[in-house]
């Protein structure tokens, strides 16, 4: 079969075949194997390839999304420069994690990946916490995309259609603010639910057509931008300016301390480049997963990362004024559009915008319940013999798609403001990468001997070293005013998790199956398959 390469990623991507054509079958089969000899059966259908794999995480990073809804937080801390040197530091803080996490992947490729590293690597109690600190990060992944979805809608395409923008995104939320922007995420969420209800051949075409979505609406988006900007000033990339208090917005509390102001620009790509594990919570779907788990991780962060630096730069370069810019706070990037592109092309764009947002949270609900899935199987959650259960005929597990997305929804309830949302997120899912990572990181050639495919060899552990400083300093980052809430969050996410796992899960959890646990588990997992393949 004729292959091509994809633009993104440089992966192999087929024309689209029967799941079961002969080519397929003996990876397909090893694949099977390799999860038996963990102790799971094959319920989910394997139908992914490498390019969809990759596809997955990089419309959950889209660049579209935090790339935008977060630009306020660079532009509003040091200028320009939060863009031009900041976005590549982080960028490559993120890179370093996807590697690592690759290794770890590329050795175990399961489902709910990161809970099965940490439980391998650092033992039951890792695991456990690795599992909680993923699905709260990535339900919260959920929430901010939505939520944020919504606000570019009301902020973007809201006067168009002849909508109050000041009454429903006011700077202090409101009742009615609060009340109309749950319905509209409960209506958001609910459809992206959906499609993940019936299937991932469904969720396959639409992340798919969501990653060239993101490369077509990117580019054009800087082209025309770079087109008509009045004057272009390279120098904005790395010139430092004090926008902190009302010269930005109120975005950040005034200081005067600009190496301070430039970490907080960090929350900007920190929080955009989150999500890329779902390569790994996809791994059961995924035909050849120790190979394609890796180089969707990689590949989605680095093109993440190209492309969005591009946009970004292009945007900041085309503002009539950084200091006007700035001083929008919140509203900066639609000030920018607004003074710079003719009023078709600019809604033209806001529109492949928002849809790229809607994507994005579509992918989401597809990695955060395979989590949920995962962790359930071993029996982590609450009902989890209710939400480990997969539909015979779509072949997804319906309970945890649909909890998950819930979830979410509760969870932009109790914290309406997206700012804190999108900082609880980054610290969540990042402290979930990195438990595994520095559980490798002890375990390397000691209790972790065996690697896949995807091996760094020894530069395993100055990476895993590098991850949990970057980790570190983004935990400090996103506790700083008028983040703090998030402080709160996470002291009692520590307090309550501590008190479960010593009073409790302990003594009940087990983990995931090793041994002769799962030489136990064959007739199960036999009979698991069976059932499944009798709905096929």
């Amino acid at each position: 079969m004729a292959k091509t390469r994809s633009l993104f990623s440089g992966c192999p991507m087929e024309n689209r075949p029967h799941l079961h054509h002969s080519d397929d079958a003996a990876v397909i089969e090893a694949d099977r194997q390799v999860l038996h000899s963990m102790g799971y059966a094959q319920e989910l259908l394997r139908g992914m390839r490498t390019f969809q794999n990759f596809a997955i995480s990089f419309s959950i990073i889209c660049i579209l999304a935090g790339g935008i809804n977060s630009f306020n937080q660079g532009l509003s801390s040091v200028g320009g420069a939060s863009i031009g040197l900041g976005w590549p530091l982080a960028t490559g803080v993120s890179l370093l994690f996807a590697i690592a996490m690759g290794q770890i992947g590329s050795a175990y490729p399961t489902a709910g990946g990161l809970y099965h590293w940490g439980s391998i690597l650092g033992g039951r109690a890792v695991g456990w916490v690795t599992a909680w600190t993923n699905l709260f990060g990535l339900i919260t992944v959920l929430a901010a995309v939505n939520v944020s979805a919504y606000q570019f809608f009301v902020g973007s395409l809201g006067p168009v259609l002849g909508l109050n923008v000041d009454a429903l995104t006011p700077t202090a939320p409101t009742a009615y603010s609060i009340g109309v922007q749950t319905a509209v995420v409960v209506v958001i969420t609910c459809s992206q639910a959906l499609f993940n209800h019936l299937g991932i051949r469904l969720t396959s075409k639409l992340t798919d057509f969501s990653g060239y979505l993101i490369f077509f609406t990117a580019v054009s988006l800087a082209g025309a931008l770079l087109a008509y900007a009045p004057h272009l000033d390279v120098s904005r990339l790395w010139t430092f300016h004090n926008f902190s208090g009302k010269a930005g917005g109120d975005v950040w509390p005034s200081t005067g301390n600009m190496t301070y102001l430039f970490l907080l620009g960090l929350l900007l790509p920190a929080f955009t480049i989150t999500g890329f594990d779902a390569s790994a919570h996809t791994a059961e779907e995924t035909i050849g997963a120790a190979k394609a788990i890796p180089k969707g991780m990689i590949h989605s962060v680095l093109w993440s990362g190209v492309f969005g630096w591009f946009m970004l730069i292009a945007i900041i370069l085309a503002a009539p004024s950084l200091e006007k810019a700035a001083g929008q706070g919140s509203g900066s990037f639609f000030w920018i559009m607004g003074q710079v592109l003719p009023p078709t092309l600019r809604l033209g764009l806001f529109a492949l915008i928002f849809l790229s947002q809607y994507l994005c949270g579509l992918a989401t609900v597809t990695s955060v319940s395979r989590m949920v899935y995962a962790f359930a199987r071993d029996g982590g959650l609450p009902w989890s013999n209710v939400l480990r259960r997969i539909n015979h005929r779509f072949r997804t597990p319906v309970s945890a798609i649909w909890v998950a997305s819930i979830l979410s929804i509760g969870f932009t309830v109790y914290t309406p403001v997206y700012t804190t949302i999108a900082a609880v997120c980054a610290i969540f899912i990042y402290v979930s990468y990195l438990l595994p990572v520095a559980a490798g990181l002890v375990a390397y050639r000691r209790k972790w001997t065996q690697m896949g495919p995807f091996n760094v060899g020894n530069w395993y552990p100055p990476i895993a070293v590098l991850c949990i400083v970057g980790c570190v300093a983004l935990i400090y980052i996103g506790i700083q005013p008028p983040n703090d809430k998030a402080l709160q969050i996470l002291i009692g996410t520590v307090i309550v998790t501590a008190c479960v796992w010593f009073g409790l899960e302990r003594r009940r959890f087990q983990g995931p199956p090793i041994g002769e646990k799962i030489a136990e588990l064959q007739v199960a997992i036999d009979a698991a398959e069976h059932a499944v393949e009798d709905q096929d």
